[in-house]
C-alpha cells in the first residue's frame, strides 16, 4: 500500500502483533530491561554496570578514543521492535539504534548467526529468495554508487551491492544489500494504526563476528536511526512519506512509553540545536546547577576551542561527567544528607540507605543548553532503587581524562525518563519537555492535517502479553564501509 505524503509513522512494538490492523491497536508499549517483574521497580546492578561498561567501549570507538580493559562486548541494551519484513511477511525482532544508520537482518547464508537467545525469543534467518517483493541491489546501482566511499571499478555485471560495520567493541557484520517490504504502523486515528508497507533498502547479512553470533541477548539485526541517507527514516523521507524527526518518551515509573515517527504537535516542546556530528545526537552545554549552585565546567585550552557538548544518548542507562564536574556533582548531592555517609556498591555506585520521599531529601540537578533551555533532573530521575529503602546514584565518572585528556558528557535513559524527547533532523535541533510518558501525545498526519493521539501501553499489562523486555539502541559506536564484492 502507498505510503507518500504520509507524515506519521510509527514502529510497531507489540510483540505478538496482535490484530495491528484493527482500529484499537495500542502502539508502542516500552518496558525497560533492568525493572524485573520479581522485584518491581528494583534494578539489576550485575547486569547495568556489564550494560554501560560495554556500551561506553562500544560509544568512545566512534569518538576515536582508545579502549579499555576487557574488550569483550555485550549485547545488552535497552529496547528492541518487531517488523515484518517481505511477502508474505516474517516477523524479525531487531534493536532500535539512535546512533547507527542501517536496517539489517541476520540473512539465510549468515555465518556464525546466534541459533537462539537468552530473551526467549524465537530468531529467524531472511531468506530474500523467498520473498515475491525482494530484489537484490546491483552494486551499479544508484543506491549503492550514492553510499559507496571506496573505488568502484571492481564493480562488475552480478555483482552485488555489500556493506560492511565495524564496531567498536570488535564485532562486525558484513552481507549485501536488499530492496524488500517492510510493515509498520501508521496512526490512522485516535488510539488506532493501520498496517502499511514501504520498500526499504535493508542490508542481509551473511557474516556476523564477536558478540553479534553470540546467544546472548540475541536478536534478530538492527533498526539504525542515525542521520545517514541509509537509514529507514531517511529512506521514507526521501520519497517523502515521512517528517524526518522522531521522538521518544520512556515512563520512568512503569516501564511503558512510547516511539513515534513524525511532528509531535503536543505536549508543546522547546529545543536547541544539534552540534555538526553525523554520528551522534550532541548539544552545547553552557552551565549545570545543583538547587542553584553553579558547578564549574572545565576550562582547559582545548574547551575554549572545542565546544563543550552533551551526547544525549537513551542507549545508557546511566548519566556520565567529567572529573571535574562529576566530583563537584556528588560533592553537592551529599552535602543534602550531612548526616548520612553513602556506601559503595559493585565498586562504582554510591548509594544511601534511606526511607523518606527521595524528592524530599536529595537536590534538583539543571542543565543549561544553547537557547536557553534546561534539563531538569529531579532525584528520582537519577537515583535508582535496588533493595527497599535503599537507592544508589545514577552518575559516574566518565574516568577517561587519563587515557585521552578528553572527557564524556552523557545523558542516558534514568535521566531522559519522564521527559517526551524530539529529535528533528530536519531542523537540526533536539528538545524535550517533562512529560507523564504513562499518558498519550498527539501526533499530525501531514497529508490529511489531522491530528491524532497515540498512547502507550506497558507489555506487562498488554493484552498481547510477551515475557520478554524491550530495548533500545545498542551499538552507538561503529565504522561503516560499503564494500564491492
Amino acid at each position: 500500500m502507498d505510503l507518500k505524503g504520509r507524515g506519521i509513522v510509527l514502529i510497531a512494538l507489540l510483540f505478538q502483533l496482535c490484530a495491528l490492523a484493527s482500529a484499537n491497536v495500542e502502539v508502542f508499549p516500552v518496558q525497560h530491561k533492568y525493572k524485573h517483574a520479581e522485584a518491581g521497580n528494583k534494578w539489576s546492578l550485575k547486569a547495568l554496570k556489564l550494560h554501560d561498561a560495554t556500551r561506553r567501549r562500544r560509544f568512545l570507538s566512534a569518538a576515536e578514543l582508545p579502549l579499555g580493559g576487557d574488550s569483550r562486548p555485550t549485547s545488552a541494551a535497552l529496547y528492541f521492535t518487531k517488523l515484518q519484513i517481505g511477502s508474505p511477511p516474517k516477523d524479525f525482532h531487531v534493536q532500535v539504534d539512535t546512533g547507527s544508520d542501517l536496517l539489517w537482518v541476520n540473512c539465510i547464508e549468515c555465518q556464525n548467526c546466534p541459533k537462539q537467545s537468552d530473551l526467549g525469543l524465537h530468531l529467524r534467518l531472511y531468506d530474500p529468495n523467498a520473498s515475491s517483493t525482494a530484489k537484490k541491489v546491483a552494486c551499479d546501482d544508484d543506491f549503492c554508487k550514492a553510499t559507496f566511499t571506496g573505488q568502484t571499478d571492481n564493480c562488475k555485471p552480478g555483482m552485488l551491492c555489500a556493506y560492511g560495520v565495524k564496531y567498536g567493541d570488535g564485532s562486525s557484520t558484513s552481507g549485501y544489500f536488499v530492496k524488500d517490504n517492510v510493515k509498520i504502523a501508521q496512526v490512522s486515528g485516535d488510539r488506532q494504526t493501520t498496517a502499511m508497507s514501504g520498500n526499504i533498502i535493508i542490508g542481509c547479512g551473511a557474516r556476523q563476528s564477536g558478540q553479534l553470533g553470540s546467544s546472548d541477548q540475541a536478536l534478530d539485526g538492527i533498526l539504525g536511526f542515525g542521520q545517514s541517507n541509509t537509514s529507514m527514516l531517511s529512506q521514507l523521507n526521501s520519497g517523502k512519506k515521512v517528517r524526518k524527526m522522531f521522538s521518544h518518551c520512556l515512563d520512568g515509573k512503569g516501564g511503558g512509553g512510547i516511539f513515534a515517527i513524525g511532528e509531535v504537535v503536543h505536549p508543546k516542546i522547546k529545543t536547541t540545536p544539534l552540534v555538526n556530528d553525523p554520528t551522534h545526537y550532541n548539544i552545547e552545554l553552557k552551565s549545570i546547577d545543583v538547587n542553584g549552585e553553579e558547578i564549574k565546567l572545565p576550562t582547559s585550552i582545548l574547551d575554549f576551542i572545542k565546544k563543550q557538548t552533551v551526547v544525549v544518548d537513551s542507549g545508557t542507562t546511566l548519566a556520565y561527567f567529567p572529573d571535574k564536574v562529576y566530583n563537584q556533582l556528588m560533592e553537592k548531592i551529599m552535602a543534602a544528607q550531612p548526616n548520612k555517609k553513602p556506601y559503595v556498591v559493585e565498586k562504582m555506585f554510591k548509594c544511601y540507605k534511606y526511607s523518606g520521599n527521595i524528592d524530599d531529601g536529595f537536590p534538583v540537578v539543571n542543565l543549561h543548553f544553547a537557547k536557553s533551555i534546561s534539563f531538569k533532573v529531579k532525584p528520582h530521575q537519577y537515583f535508582f532503587q535496588i533493595e527497599d529503602d535503599e537507592w544508589c546514584i545514577g552518575f559516574q565518572n566518565s574516568n577517561l581524562k587519563e587515557k585521552t585528556g578528553e572527557e564524556l558528557t552523557l545523558l542516558g535513559d534514568l535521566v531522559l525518563s519522564d521527559k517526551l524527547v524530539t529529535y528533528d533532523i530536519e531542523n537540526q535541533v533536539i528538545g524535550w519537555t517533562d512529560h507523564d510518558c504513562s499518558s498519550s501525545i498527539k501526533v499530525k498526519d501531514e497529508e490529511s492535517g489531522k491530528v491524532y493521539e497515540v498512547v502507550a501501553q506497558d507489555i506487562s499489562s498488554s493484552h498481547c502479553r510477551y515475557n520478554s523486555r524491550m530495548i533500545l539502541g545498542l551499538l552507538l559506536s561503529l565504522v561503516v564501509t560499503w564494500l564491492i564484492n
